[in-house]
């Protein structure tokens, strides 16, 4: 059945929301081959390729929104470091150590609504020396975006600009009320007619229903962003989503499926929470997706980068 629907992806169909549920409820018995059909959808667009990303955090904690899942968030009591934004020259020595671990996309993120006109210039100005030394892709993370400030970024050699959904439009009020569904989509597209590639993604595993993460991988589709973040809930103490834990490896792994099955040509990135929700079963994600993080993420750990330089080398994939 699995392998019957990629060959059709493959040929240009698209799912219909009960075949994008039925991913979800598919029997855990049948998950391999489920797998193996993700994989055939991946392996045509992509083959064994991975792409590697990396982030840096610089600007941390000290954020106006109230986003349940974060702990950089005004109603968070999480014990993390809080800083104002980092110097040029730090920024700059992360993407060397970026060039070192082969990382494609250097990934610079600020916490806030939304970026001051100072910070943009301080970001714009470390991305010119950064793009003079490496050949590296930037991605800025810096919250809501007004159209200068985008052109701005463009003009300093951004190449993609990440916002995400996060979940679902239907289940946005659970998780913050501070901004709209419709405030993040209006980035998305800012970024887009500036001509920066798009980057939305979701967080899964907050509570939201099976057929909640279908709408966010179909409406994901309709923005037509070209890379998207999987975040699996890395439940934060201190956080208003603090002792959340639905999820599991198997489950984790179908979500992967199912945005591969969806947008079939899309960069799929596992994000945030893989260490603790895929667990052992980490290299069994990228039979779907085709990209993964390495090193740190925001204010969590992530695991040593060269364990994941040998899980793709296990593989048999290979850096793209």
């Amino acid at each position: 059945m699995w392998d019957k629907l990629a060959g059709e992806v493959i040929d240009g169909k698209e799912l219909s929301q009960r075949e994008a549920l039925d991913i979800l409820q598919s029997s855990n018995d049948d998950l391999l081959l489920l797998l193996n059909g993700a994989f055939k959808i991946r392996k045509h667009y992509y083959g064994k390729k991975v792409k590697l990303n990396m982030i840096i955090n610089t600007k941390s904690g000290l954020c106006p929104e109230n986003c349940g899942y974060c702990s950089q968030s005004i109603v968070s009591n999480a014990q993390i470091e809080k800083y104002n934004m980092l110097d040029k020259e730090t920024i700059i020595q992360g993407a060397k150590q970026a060039d070192h671990l082969k990382v494609g996309t250097y990934c610079i993120v600020a916490s806030g609504r939304g970026p001051s006109n100072k910070e943009i210039d301080h970001v714009t100005s470390a991305v010119e020396e950064i793009k003079g030394k490496y050949k590296m892709k930037i991605c800025a993370c810096l919250g809501l975006l007004k159209p200068e400030q985008a052109n701005k970024l463009k003009g300093a050699g951004v190449d993609r600009y990440n916002h995400n959904i996060n979940t679902s439009k239907e289940h946005h009020l659970s998780i913050t009320t501070s901004h709209s569904f419709n405030d993040r989509v209006n980035t998305i597209e800012i970024v887009k007619k500036s001509g920066i590639s798009p980057c939305s993604g979701v967080i899964v595993g907050m509570k939201e229903s099976l057929e909640d993460v279908v709408n966010m991988a179909f409406y994901l589709k309709a923005l037509d962003a070209d890379s998207i973040p999987v975040n699996f809930l890395h439940a934060i103490d201190g956080t208003p989503l603090e002792g959340t834990e639905e999820l599991n490896p198997r489950y984790c792994l179908k979500v992967l499926c199912l945005f591969r099955y969806v947008n079939p040509t899309k960069e799929i990135r596992i994000s945030g929470g893989r260490e603790v929700n895929l667990k052992s079963l980490q290299p069994l994600g990228l039979y779907a997706a085709n990209s993964i993080f390495v090193g740190d993420y925001l204010t969590t750990k992530g695991q040593d980068s060269t364990i994941d330089h040998k899980l793709i080398e296990d593989l048999g994939f290979e850096i793209e």
